[in-house]
């Protein structure tokens, strides 16, 4: 069964933000867009590469109003130590979330369960809590942060514009279609 549309399962995880220890459950998703970027672990290789990217592309998101949470099954102490001792990590302003339990990764079914770790797993949650886009990667494969930016602006226009979809390689500002009967073996 897949995950879209579904609602986000309930969960409690302390995350490392800022300096400080927060707290977050599903309910700190209600009311904005978030994104959840699962990655194997702290202190490895193509991981800081994708957080560091985010980080760079990090005001973009608030500024769509996406919240974004690096997730891995290490602990947020873990999270904090790899903060103070990375320059890439360092410019993580984001919640870095510690699941060392591994419910929350089981919950978006991205956990390897013989390594305890997390597949690379990205997924746009919208202001109600469902999940609007999956997509995992086999861990050497880095994501990109500007696509992921592509999908949120998509995502965002298709919930303020129903009846309207959003083609390949759709850019914000770009044309839209309206599914009909005369669109069919058109396009």
């Amino acid at each position: 069964m897949s995950l879209i549309n579904t609602s986000v399962k309930p969960f409690k995880a302390t995350a490392y933000r800022n300096g400080q220890f927060i707290e977050i459950s599903e309910e700190s998703l209600r009311g904005r867009w978030s994104v959840f970027v699962f990655y194997p672990a702290d202190f490895t290789f193509v991981c800081p590469t994708e957080l560091e990217d985010l980080a760079d592309h990090y005001a973009e998101f608030r500024d769509l109003g996406v919240e974004v949470y690096g997730i891995s099954t290490d602990t947020h102490f873990a999270h904090k130590a790899w903060h103070d001792s990375s320059d890439a990590i360092r410019k993580v302003a984001y919640p870095l979330v510690g699941d060392p339990t591994g419910r929350i990764t089981r919950n978006f079914e991205v956990m390897i369960e013989e390594e305890g770790l997390a597949l690379r797993g990205t997924f746009l949650i919208n202001p109600e809590g469902l999940i609007k886009t999956a997509e995992i990667h086999d861990n050497g494969i880095g994501r990109d942060a500007t696509e992921l930016l592509r999908k949120v602006k998509a995502a965002q226009y298709v919930a303020k514009n129903p009846g309207q979809v959003c083609p390949a390689k759709w850019q914000e500002g770009s044309a839209t279609l309206t599914p009909s009967l005369d669109l069919v073996g058109k396009i």
